[in-house]
């Protein structure tokens, strides 16, 4: 199948530090050629990739210290080219919210979006209510709650390659947190948690623009008052095996409904147990009593800590490569892929336009 990967353009693919979209683009890509299917990534263009890149910028944005620059002209660019190329692919897998629904609409049928963020903002339903034929695909049930007259073709859990992060048989005595500093989030939480648990708290967060207010006038403050806190900051994937493999168990305590999580996953990898809060994705992908727990309260919390000490760190890693590998993902997308070609006939083309599905795709509708 030849299948074109459309990314953001904020992060590279992967990431170089914190991104979670533009990381599940790459292990979803480089899976899919692992398993024959043809890819092109569009994405910026210091990313790495088994696939064919297209680098719809130089630079990823975040990075890029230019101070003037324009995400939405980038975006633009990028998915001008995209279209100018639809012909040559039997899928656009976009992982760009919405910006792509004006340009591609002849060609909706022929398309998957994954959304990646929450749906409860306000003017996101007037969207998908406007463009309904775009097949939606979601990363947790629950991530569906905001918008469920949407054209949900499916949901398809995230994965992560099996051999990304080293399986850990025992922590070092330490609590972890990782992720991003924001309210959400609630790092404020986990400080508590440690602090009520007596155990050692390892902070490794990103701290976006918007919320370096919350991490000087909340944040900081919390860890100076602390010192089994520490802040280690942004980290790359080279050293989250050992963030979170030499970890006791990680806390996830959210206070807003998360479409996924992947932090859970990777500790999951690792081996290390997770607390989350009972919030968005976490029932879905926490199995309590198996690879961690879910809690309501912050007293909850701190008695399953002791309890998360306690859990077979090798069971954990098997729930994980059963449920969360990247093959396991590709393959769910795959299906996703063929029913969309199925349902697609000749009929509903527009004639006037590039056919979208190759001669050679095997197994599927042939369209001259």
């Amino acid at each position: 199948m030849k299948i074109a990967q459309v990314a953001p353009l904020y992060e590279a693919v992967p990431p170089l530090l914190y991104g979670g979209t533009e990381r599940v683009v790459a292990y979803l890509t480089d899976a899919l050629v692992e398993l024959g299917h043809e890819v092109t990534l569009f994405a910026s263009g210091e990313s790495k990739t088994l696939a064919t890149l297209c680098p719809g910028r130089a630079q990823a944005i975040r990075l890029d210290p230019h101070p003037l620059k324009s995400d939405l002209a980038a975006h633009m660019a990028m998915l001008s080219e995209v279209r100018r190329r639809a012909n040559e692919f039997d899928i656009i897998h976009f992982h760009t919210d919405m910006i792509q629904f004006p340009m591609f609409e002849a060609l909706a049928n022929r398309t998957i979006t994954t959304l990646h963020g929450r749906l409860d903002l306000q003017d996101l339903a007037g969207v998908y209510e406007h463009w309904p034929t775009y097949p939606m695909v979601s990363i947790s049930d629950d991530q569906r709650r905001a918008l469920p007259f949407a054209n949900w073709a499916g949901t398809v859990q995230h994965g992560l390659p099996s051999q990304l992060l080293d399986f850990s048989p025992g922590g070092e005595g330490y609590l972890a947190f990782l992720g991003r500093i924001s309210p959400e989030k609630r790092p404020d939480r986990a400080i508590a948690i440690a602090r009520a648990a007596g155990m050692p708290l390892k902070i490794a967060a990103k701290v976006d623009n918007a919320d370096k207010q919350y991490f000087a006038e909340v944040i900081a403050p919390l860890i100076e008052a602390s010192p089994d806190v520490e802040f280690v900051g942004e980290i790359n994937d080279r050293q989250k095996s050992d963030f979170l493999g030499n970890a006791a168990a990680l806390l996830f305590p959210i206070d807003w409904p998360e479409p996924f999580g992947l932090v859970m996953i990777e500790a999951m990898a690792c081996g290390t147990p997770v607390i989350a809060w009972r919030n968005g994705s976490t029932t879905e992908v926490i199995e309590p009593g198996e690879t961690g727990y879910l809690v309501d309260s912050l007293e909850d919390a701190v008695a399953a800590v002791p309890k998360a000490l306690t859990l077979d760190r090798a069971a954990i890693r098997t729930r994980f490569e059963l449920r969360f590998s990247a093959v396991a993902m590709a393959r769910r997308y795959v299906t996703l892929y063929a029913d969309r070609l199925a349902a697609c006939p000749f009929a509903d083309i527009d004639p006037s336009l590039p056919a979208l599905v190759s001669n050679d795709a095997p197994g599927l509708a042939r369209i001259a």
